[in-house]
């Protein structure tokens, strides 16, 4: 019989770390993917304001250009300005669609991983008080003895304030 309880209680044991270890695992890969999406996000909406003031700039210099061949190529630039900010854009919001996934998902890995923990705290109070009632009869009295003793202090003692007795000097007449 108590090698079969050794056996599940190694299972248990194994089980409760793997729980831990796996909550702990995926919380902070999550967390990664979620910081890695941020620094996209913001990458992407760099690009298009960018693109969007070099845009205005180039549209500016075409108004006040004069030749065809100035405004052909000033067209040109143009045209691919506004390609990048639309590409910019369109990444920008595919990366926040794909954060509110991570976000999910990262908010219920954290409820998983404080379950785990609260899961770990409970069995370490429980092997705590089994434990103790395991323990010999010898150990736990001589334990009971010193808790008593220690528990049981001596008053303390009040510091009285002596005053300095002033002895006069008996004068000798010789």
């Amino acid at each position: 019989m108590t090698k079969a309880l050794d056996t599940q209680h190694k299972t248990l044991e194994k089980a409760k770390r793997e729980l831990v270890a796996a909550a702990t695992k995926t919380t902070k890969a999550l967390d990664r993917e979620r910081a890695k999406l941020m620094r996209q996000i913001k990458t992407s909406t760099k690009k298009s304001k960018r693109a969007g003031d070099q845009l205005k700039k180039k549209s500016e210099r075409l108004a006040k250009a004069t030749t065809a061949k100035v405004k052909r190529q000033l067209n040109a630039q143009i045209k691919k300005l506004q390609s990048a900010k639309e590409e910019a854009v369109a990444d920008a919001k595919e990366s926040r669609a794909q954060l509110k996934l991570v976000r999910e998902d990262l908010k219920s890995a954290k409820v998983h991983l404080k379950r785990a923990m609260h899961l770990d705290k409970a069995f370490a109070a429980i092997e705590k008080q089994v434990a103790k009632l395991t323990a010999p009869k010898k150990k736990r009295r001589a334990k009971k003895k010193a808790a008593a003793t220690t528990t049981k202090k001596a008053p303390a003692k009040k510091k009285t304030t002596k005053k300095r007795a002033t002895k006069k000097k008996a004068t000798r007449k010789k």
